[in-house]
């Protein structure tokens, strides 16, 4: 008799977190590796948030478990400056990372989920975990690879639940893309009355300066972000919920979760991440954002030239080709050519099923961070240029020229 319960009898481990692990000890065992397919940020913390951790390492109390106060404030100050409205800090609460409270928001949820296709990896096995029937929205290149609200009316009618929450995340993880109908998207989910999560942990890494949020269209949004992406601080686990009032009661039970699963969330990077969000770091982010944009059109540019189908990232560090047409005589299903262009080339990406999508369509999530962040950070402005990549970014380079060659092989 199985100790295992049945709902999580067949889930595997996150594929993103297995990919980092395989290409680790494949590079023991003296490969050439191109990490593409792990999304973490190549950049180092800003100095300033570094700065404020070492002040703080001594702290070793446990924190209130909805968060620091004075960072909470700190995040609805750093939100409200960029238009969010109806904020109050009463309502954010801080997480280990913001997984965890999405983990969290499906286990108290009491509805039917929305996932558009592509999805991040995670809020599928979260919603199985959870015991939340779930539901795909098929999604294409002619929509920017986000729902429309054609979508949403034809889906609705087949959800029983009145209650209606559906993930967002813009920029995408993993197309790269942005949602450009949000006027006409909050329209429909207030109509049928949608809970939305926005997950905006890419928002400070949109190519442009006008990032909006689905929030400003649509009341019942909860915002998600944290240190993760735009600091470089994956490691550090400090993610938050921005929770609308109309939505109190989601976070009061988020709140009692919280006391009962991690407790509090470290206190030195809590204190830390107060300088996140009250500091100006501009500079650190327009460089970044350069840098990932310039990479990104680099590698677009590249695969269209041999008419791989893609649509162009706009923002983040991800970009989602597709091979369909290209090699579907060759290739069974997505994981099949995954795996032949790893063991062939040492290039690594995650196949589109991990992300929604069905295996026939030959869809790759590429992400673009296999370079010296930090170096790369110190070059002056004006050398940041396609040209330049093969000194800067030289396995960005390599790798692709990999994916070209087995794609003209294969063709």
């Amino acid at each position: 008799m199985s100790l295992i319960k049945q709902n999580i009898k067949d889930l595997l481990p996150s594929s993103t977190l297995l990919i980092n692990e395989k290409c680790k000890d494949m590079a023991k065992d003296g490969k050439k590796i191109y990490q593409f397919g792990f999304g973490q940020s190549p950049f180092p913390v800003p100095k300033k948030i570094i700065k404020a951790l070492q002040i703080n390492a001594y702290q070793k109390d446990y924190l209130p478990s909805k968060g620091l106060l004075k960072l909470r404030k700190s995040i609805s100050n750093f939100l409200t400056k960029k238009g969010y409205l109806n904020l109050n800090h009463e309502n954010i609460i801080i997480g280990p990372g913001s997984k965890e409270l999405m983990f969290l928001l499906q286990i108290v949820f009491d509805g039917e989920i929305i996932l558009p296709v592509p999805s991040w990896v995670s809020y599928a096995p979260q919603a199985i975990i959870a015991k939340n029937k779930f539901h795909w929205i098929e999604t294409n290149k002619g929509s920017n690879w986000h729902v429309t609200p054609e979508d949403i009316d034809k889906i609705v009618s087949k959800i029983q639940s009145r209650n209606k929450l559906i993930i967002l995340n813009s920029p995408n993880n993993p197309s790269g893309t942005n949602i450009h109908l949000l006027k006409e998207l909050g329209e429909v989910f207030t109509k049928h009355n949608i809970t939305v999560l926005s997950d905006e942990i890419y928002s400070e890494l949109y190519f442009k300066n006008n990032y909006k949020s689905i929030s400003h269209f649509h009341e019942n949004t909860i915002v998600s972000s944290s240190l993760s992406k735009w600091a470089g601080a994956g490691g550090w686990r400090v993610g938050y919920f921005a929770v609308p009032n109309n939505l109190i009661e989601i976070f009061e039970k988020l709140a009692v979760l919280g006391t009962e699963t991690f407790s509090a969330v470290s206190s030195p990077t809590q204190f830390a991440a107060i300088t996140a969000y009250d500091e100006d770091h501009s500079e650190y982010l327009n460089k970044s954002k350069k840098i990932l944009k310039v990479i990104s059109n680099y590698i677009y540019e590249q695969l269209k030239k041999i008419n791989v189908d893609i649509k162009k990232p706009e923002g983040g560090f991800y970009l989602m080709p597709d091979f369909t047409k290209l090699l579907n005589k060759k290739f069974k299903n997505s994981k099949i050519f995954c795996k032949i262009l790893l063991d062939e080339t040492g290039v690594a990406v995650l196949p589109g099923t991990d992300f929604g999508f069905s295996p026939h369509k030959l869809i790759f999530r590429l992400s673009y961070v296999d370079f010296n962040g930090t170096a790369f950070l110190k070059v002056n402005d004006q050398d940041i240029t396609e040209k330049n990549l093969i000194i800067y970014a030289p396995k960005i380079v390599d790798g692709i020229k990999e994916i070209v060659n087995f794609t003209k092989k294969y063709s």
